[in-house]
């Protein structure tokens, strides 16, 4: 994810690589962020609170977890909170279709339709699975990941990706008959 020795430089207080460090993983920030809170403006948010923590704790960093993983652990803490504190919004920008010229319309409007479903089955999921779920599905995260990022056991994580497909699988069952959404 990010080279070691730009990693380095920002501990021993080099502005410049602390900047570029940010600029790099502020994207990734912004995307887990988004896939846990669930709309723009609070990923926003989240995203701009982690890197400032970041900013801020990079001097704490230490070698033993990867670099992506304690950054992790600090976006999905940050944004468990804010969805403790705040209830979820819709943002009217998430529900604009733009369709592609390769595609029919009817095929973008059903992908929409679809991509919207899982995001509303994802939302549904507790906190907790829906964290493992962003981590392992949206971020490819392996297990051993997810459980340093969250500070959980192994056995735990795949505790509740287990759960969590069962929910998914039941919140999800129309597409699984071929259903169409009503």
């Amino acid at each position: 994810m990010v080279e070691p020795g730009l990693i380095k430089a920002a501990q021993a207080g080099d502005g410049d690589a602390l900047i570029s460090l940010l600029r790099e993983i502020e994207n990734h920030v912004y995307r887990t962020a988004y896939y846990i809170v669930g709309n723009e403006q609070d990923a926003m948010d989240a995203a701009q609170e982690a890197l400032i923590r970041i900013y801020t704790k990079i001097g704490s960093y230490e070698e033993k977890a990867q670099f992506k993983t304690w950054v992790q652990r600090i976006v999905t803490n940050i944004c468990i909170d804010k969805f403790r504190r705040t209830k979820p919004t819709v943002s009217i920008d998430e529900h604009e279709m733009v369709f592609k010229d390769n595609q029919s319309v009817e095929e973008e409007v059903l992908t929409s339709y679809a991509a919207q479903d899982i995001r509303k089955a994802i939302d549904k999921l507790p906190e907790h699975h829906r964290a493992v779920v962003v981590l392992r599905y949206l971020q490819d995260f392996s297990y051993n990941e997810i459980a340093d990022s969250l500070d959980l056991p192994l056995n735990t994580v795949k505790s509740y990706l287990f759960r969590a497909r069962q929910q998914l699988q039941t919140y999800l069952h129309d597409y699984q008959r071929g259903g169409v959404r009503g």
